[in-house]
């Protein structure tokens, strides 16, 4: 495998990227089909957990403040059995050292008896607020169950639409990074994570970078249709390709049957269909095809502004190489 990979050629990595980056752009859009649904059901999902754990800390919280209101009652009900004994108590005293005594002591088991009084009002009223907030988070929790089972619903839809297709792409992705070495690909992956619309291979269109739309200057765009080393854009970091590339894969696919370069075909290859054209008339002509031979490739040979305007390009190509 190594040796298979250090016999191919700059072009030939080009194009295995350029072919991957079409497969993963269509996975791409098939996220994008599921739009921020994903997200949505994460954060539904967090913020049940999240309610789910509210609720269990109220509840905790209440058998916490039960259970200091049984306490306190305790506290009331023997402070008021202390209060009784020292009254009796008092029928019995020897001096008023005693009585005095005994007076405080029933003096601070009274406030013993409002304090705990105040303690058990105090838990009432917190479990009666925690439990409107129990009631207000279930009833919001019901809410977000309900919502999460149609975005669930939603999404499951749309995954089952497109799962196959999905699958499908994956495995020829898998298939065509396997012939791509591992320094190269790690780097093409690192740059569709760090841009925008994960375009990590772009053309040179109207002399400049396809991604950031920087000029390109001459020399660099010579190297660059020349295929002779892997370059990219100095200021987006993007592998920089010739958009001959899959121009020429459409016009080779084709055979000998004619090639219609319409709309379809310059979408496709997110290309201007003037550039398109331009393009492949420039093929052609490389080629050492005539003007006729090539018009009727394109079907380009009706009398029409396209004729003419196919005829100036051919003219002025074969002028560039010499062939008039």
């Amino acid at each position: 495998m190594a040796k298979q990979e250090k016999e191919l050629t700059v072009e030939e990595r080009l194009r295995h990227l350029y072919d991957l980056q079409e497969i993963l752009s269509k996975i791409d859009g098939i996220k994008t089909l599921r739009g921020e649904l994903p997200l949505e059901v994460q954060d539904l999902e967090d913020g049940i957990a999240g309610l789910n754990t509210r609720v269990e800390n109220f509840n905790a919280e209440i058998a916490s403040l039960k259970a200091e209101i049984a306490n306190q009652q305790s506290e009331h009900d023997k402070a008021l059995a202390l209060i009784d004994k020292y009254t009796a108590d008092q029928d019995h005293v020897r001096n008023n050292i005693e009585y005095d005594y005994l007076n405080k002591e029933i003096e601070y088991q009274k406030l013993n008896v409002e304090l705990a009084d105040k303690r058990v009002n105090e838990a009432t009223a917190r479990i009666e607020a925690i439990e409107q907030e129990v009631a207000q988070a279930r009833e919001q929790l019901a809410d977000n169950e309900h919502v999460l089972d149609e975005k669930k619903t939603e999404l499951n839809d749309i995954i089952s639409e497109t799962k196959q297709k999905e699958e499908k792409f994956r495995e020829q992705a898998k298939k065509l990074e396997s012939k791509i070495d591992a320094r190269l690909l790690g780097a093409f992956k690192r740059i569709r994570k760090n841009v925008r619309n994960g375009l990590g291979l772009v053309y040179v269109q109207r002399n400049a970078c396809g991604g950031c739309f920087n000029r390109i200057p001459p020399q660099r765009q010579m190297e660059i249709k020349m295929h002779k080393k892997l370059i990219v854009c100095e200021y987006c970091g993007r592998i920089l390709i010739d958009p001959a590339i899959p121009v020429r894969d459409v016009i080779e696919s084709s055979g000998t049957k004619k090639v219609d370069l319409n709309k379809d075909v310059a979408v496709k290859l997110r290309l201007n269909l003037e550039d398109v054209r331009a393009i492949a008339l420039r093929l052609m002509v490389e080629k050492g095809m005539d003007t006729a031979d090539i018009l009727a490739k394109f079907g380009l040979d009706k009398d029409d502004k396209e004729k003419k305007a196919a005829q100036e390009i051919i003219k002025r190509e074969q002028a560039r190489l010499g062939m008039e």
